[in-house]
């Protein structure tokens, strides 16, 4: 009996069950969540606090951080 092949909407490749391939699932999941996260370090970290107690690397990681959730928040 011949199977019907289906393609992982993830990565577009050749999946042998009906489902996605577990492995693009997870990886989609981490991604989305590190997103999130990404997005919730300015929240998190009021910046109006005492910033001169960070170092000039953090602060510009974090300056950084949260223009780009201000440029996404904006489209």
């Amino acid at each position: 009996m011949i199977q019907s092949l289906r393609l992982c909407n993830i990565c577009h490749k050749i999946s042998a069950t009906d489902k996605d391939h577990l492995d693009c699932v997870q990886k989609r999941s981490i991604e989305l969540e590190d997103a999130d996260f990404k997005n919730s370090i300015p929240e998190k970290l009021n910046l109006s606090k005492d910033t001169h107690e960070l170092g000039v690397e953090v602060r510009a990681i974090l300056e950084h951080l949260s223009k780009d959730k201000n440029r996404s928040d904006e489209s």
